[in-house]
């Protein structure tokens, strides 16, 4: 059971969510404090167990037919471990949400109902924003927006033009890297009678707009000014490995795994450049 939830949580991915948290929080404050260790534990493990277990719950049957998943992509739960999963995902989140209520103010509070709303209701039955066109994209974007959005206002920091600008820009790129990486599944999708951003537009109109929201992405920081600029350079990998997807088609959707199979690993080279970027030295 343990392996079970371990590869359910996507281990590959826990960074991909406490590293915005943190990353906010510590800028904001300049400090470690038990709500940033606390915070980051809980972005890092359960908050993934949570968007990940309830996902595997609930997609079973579409994924007994997607070949992907069983493996880094994402787990395949037998049914006999829906139920323990459930309980393992909400009862780990509860205690570190408690808390994060508990020491947080009226906005951050807020925000992490919205951002726990969003996480479940991206795949729990009833609600099922991934099956709603354009609204999976942006839901997805929040997974990882909504942590460092919580991390700012838990701190009390003001939302300033500069702190809009990084949203507006990380939002796209969560959109972006969520649309390619549904036009792998068209053909199953379709044939499952699911609905995404991809069966809608096509795969070769989702991978054109992704690699524009990630070009946009990149054009947003270069108003940011001092070194922050420089985060621009983490969009080009995957302006690459986009871009050699220009000509897809629904029929040859499957080809764009070999590029979502690369994000898993250019994320990590995305998380560097930005780190760099804000623990660099100030320009003299």
């Amino acid at each position: 059971m343990l392996k079970k939830l371990f590869v359910s949580s996507r281990p590959i991915s826990w960074i991909n969510t406490a590293f915005p948290f943190a990353a906010a929080y510590f800028l904001a404050t300049g400090k470690v404090t038990p709500e940033l260790i606390v915070g980051s534990l809980f972005f890092l493990i359960p908050y993934n167990l949570l968007m990940y277990g309830v996902n595997d719950v609930f997609d079973y049957e579409s994924d007994l037919r997607n070949p992907r998943k069983g493996g880094i992509e994402g787990a395949l739960l037998e049914p006999k471990y829906h139920k323990p999963t459930l309980y393992a995902a909400f009862g780990f989140s509860a205690p570190f949400a408690l808390y994060l209520f508990a020491i947080g103010n009226l906005l951050s509070s807020v925000v992490l109902i919205a951002v726990l709303f969003l996480v479940i209701a991206y795949s729990l039955g009833g609600l099922r924003f991934k099956e709603i066109p354009f609204l999976d994209s942006f839901t997805s974007a929040m997974h990882f927006v909504g942590p460092m959005l919580f991390g700012l206002t838990l701190a009390g920091a003001s939302f300033d033009w500069r702190i809009w600008l990084i949203t507006l820009s990380f939002t796209l790129w969560g959109m972006a890297s969520h649309a390619f990486g549904a036009v792998q599944d068209i053909r199953a999708d379709r044939e499952a009678g699911i609905a995404s951003i991809a069966t809608v537009l096509g795969a070769k109109a989702t991978v054109r707009i992704s690699f524009a929201m990630y070009l946009v992405a990149a054009l947003v920081t270069l108003f940011l000014g001092d070194r922050y600029p420089q985060a621009a350079l983490a969009a080009i990998p995957y302006l690459f490995v986009v871009g050699r997807e220009w000509r897809i088609t629904d029929e040859t959707c499957e080809s764009a795994n070999r590029g979502w199979r690369r994000f898993i690993y250019l994320n990590f080279i995305a998380g560097a450049i930005v780190s760099a970027v804000i623990i660099g030295p100030q320009p003299s």
